[in-house]
């Protein structure tokens, strides 16, 4: 087995696994990173949504092979120097019901925002459809988000 070499969360790591293992389980079994859940294993559900060289995907459907030499970035990453203004967000607006799927909600949420800083409730709507909550905080996550741009957007100096 090759040894595969990637920044996780700021770091480098190299792992010994078969280049096609999901990354989520060389994440979470062999690297101790437990912030991105298994929820369903085919990239339906976003439990398990972290970065790609800043951008979201599912590494639950993302051989550790693909990763070779880029940058990962997981719950524990994005507030490794304090809490993201979305990390923030989702506790001011108290967001979290069971709390399984926000690490995948609020790094999709900070994928959407990166992309769009100004997100309309249907856009917050669209981009978020794709990551399932079973106990249905929808509207405490799209406040959060709202929250969230604002507080970017003032970090910015762009105003309120």
């Amino acid at each position: 087995m090759p040894v595969i070499h990637f920044t996780l969360n700021g770091g480098p790591v190299s792992v010994d696994t078969p280049i096609d293992m999901p990354l989520l389980w060389v994440l979470r079994e062999v690297l101790g990173v437990t912030g991105p859940k298994y929820g369903c294993g085919v990239g339906v559900c976003g439990a398990c949504t972290s970065h790609l060289d800043g951008a979201a995907f599912r590494p639950c459907i993302h051989p550790v092979g693909g990763v070779e030499g880029h940058q990962v970035t997981t719950i524990e990453g994005l507030g490794a120097q304090g809490l993201h203004p979305v990390q923030q967000a989702w506790i001011t607006e108290d967001t979290a019901q069971c709390g399984y799927c926000q690490p995948g909600q609020i790094m999709a949420a900070v994928d959407l925002l990166r992309k769009n800083p100004h997100p309309t409730d249907a856009e917050i709507d669209a981009a978020m459809s794709d990551n399932v909550c079973r106990c249905g905080t929808y509207f405490r996550i799209r406040a959060a988000i709202k929250r969230a741009a604002q507080a970017l957007q003032q970090a910015r100096g762009e105003g309120g």
